[in-house]
């Protein structure tokens, strides 16, 4: 190890331990610390570690946070980044708080999608995990083949690795690579391979990467995603090596579902929550881990944070769910519409950095539908709709457009608490920003409704 090296490692050790036993607190702040001493840091720190990569749109952490205890077993002394911290300096800090040692490890780790670079310039990942590719962040990534070509730049200076990718996703398949490639993805319905569907409007990525051609689809699951053809040339939807091949019950709470002809059950609602599970399920036979210890690890009721956890604060039960694009908010209002009780909705839009400062995403969520819904006996589903957040204007004027009419403006956070309590339903539901949900979770931690914050 160099002298400068040695100094980036015993810098930003000491930051985190000053940072993590004084003020009881984490920080990106070890990694930037180490970064500014030695930007190479990671060629050092990262040499002892086979290392995961998953990166894409929607799902890092929840496909992280599964792979870690699919493979937590194999590999008790694995590491990882739980609090999300995906870029550069975060993934240092990650090395940094690891204990020393001498034989190969584990590293599976989640990573922003214009950071895989950054990352493989001193780290030859032996596997790359791909969720998918939705618009996200215009001011920072552009538009989604922009997004692609930062992951498959920092691909290529890993061409050994292997590749686990979501087959269902056509900008998957639109590159080359000499990467051994391994695809999942739903085959719910093999009757219907010979329909010709078309996605609905405003759905991005489908246009043929060899023709330009509109793609077709046998069967859409979401969005762009689904048995995609192209009706002019030989294009199509890769051979899934694993597949969820049947869908037996989604509630908000629950689904169940079928992998490779193999019952599981996953403890978290919603669809898009499958092509997660199914992604960790994949690097778990990847590694060979065997169906009926991955079905006892997704019986666990653990939630990622901001994830459609549940707290209680008093008698209310309120779960959060994360919103950061168009098709992830589209599918976060599925499950929640899903639900066959009436609830109150609380949305909280920031846009910092991390959210992405552009907000105009929210025009393209069908709030109408959210706004509209109804249960079985006619009565609307949200009885209440409370908006806050630092960007609170911008989400009251796209709930009044979708023709939400009462409505309860509240920025400030610590109040959002006090209006969940008089809620009228038992049931809430918090959709937020990433930086929202930080936020709000840690006032939760002070008023101690949770035990703690977030790093």
């Amino acid at each position: 190890m160099s002298f400068k090296s040695t100094l980036a490692t015993f810098a930003g050790k000491s930051s985190y331990w000053i940072l993590h036993n004084i003020f009881h607190r984490g920080s990106s702040l070890p990694g930037k610390i180490a970064l500014k001493i030695d930007p190479e840091i990671l060629k050092e720190i990262g040499k002892n570690y086979d290392v995961i990569v998953i990166t894409g749109t929607n799902g890092k952490t929840l496909t992280t946070a599964l792979t870690v205890r699919l493979l937590k077993n194999k590999y008790p002394e694995l590491i990882t980044n739980p609090s999300g911290s995906n870029m550069e300096q975060g993934i240092v800090g990650t090395f940094l708080k690891a204990s020393k040692k001498k034989q190969k490890n584990l590293a599976i780790l989640e990573i922003d999608e214009a950071n895989v670079i950054k990352i493989t310039r001193y780290i030859k990942p032996i596997l790359f995990v791909f969720t998918n590719i939705f618009r996200d962040q215009l001011d920072r990534y552009g538009e989604i083949y922009t997004t692609y070509k930062k992951i498959i730049d920092g691909v290529k200076l890993a061409p050994n690795a292997t590749i686990i990718a979501n087959g269902d996703e056509p900008i998957f398949n639109s590159v080359n690579l000499p990467n051994k490639i391994i695809y999942y993805g739903f085959h719910l319905h093999p009757e219907d391979d010979n329909k010709d569907l078309k996605a609905p409007i405003n759905t991005d990525g489908i246009l043929c990467p060899k023709c330009q051609h509109i793609i077709h689809y046998h069967e859409i699951i979401y969005a762009n995603l689904g048995n995609y053809f192209c009706p002019n040339c030989d294009f199509k939807r890769p051979k899934l090596n694993h597949f969820v091949n049947k869908l037996i019950q989604l509630t908000p709470k629950q689904s169940i579902f079928q992998i490779d002809n193999t019952d599981f059950t996953f403890n978290t609602g919603g669809l898009y929550n499958i092509y997660n599970v199914l992604a960790a399920y994949t690097v778990a036979k990847f590694f060979n881990i065997k169906d009926e210890i991955i079905k006892n690890i997704l019986l666990d009721d653990k939630k990622v944070f901001g994830r459609q956890e549940v707290i209680n604060i008093e008698d209310k039960k309120v779960t959060m769910m994360l919103i950061k694009n168009p098709v992830g908010f589209n599918q976060v209002v599925n499950t929640a519409l899903s639900d066959s009780k009436p609830f109150t909705l609380v949305t909280l839009l920031n846009a910092n950095y991390a959210d992405g400062i552009d907000t105009s995403w929210i025009w393209d969520g069908n709030f109408e539908m959210l706004v509209n819904a109804k249960l079985s006996n006619g009565q609307k589903q949200i009885k209440q709709t409370i908006l806050g957040g630092e960007r609170y204007k911008d989400i009251v004027f796209r709930f009044k457009v979708a023709g939400q009419k009462e409505i309860i403006e509240e920025p400030k956070l610590d109040k959002i608490i006090d209006l969940i309590k008089q809620a009228p339903t038992k049931n809430i539901y918090v959709f937020a920003t990433y930086t929202a949900t930080l936020q709000f979770r840690n006032i939760l931690s002070k008023y101690n409704y949770i035990t703690e914050g977030i790093e």
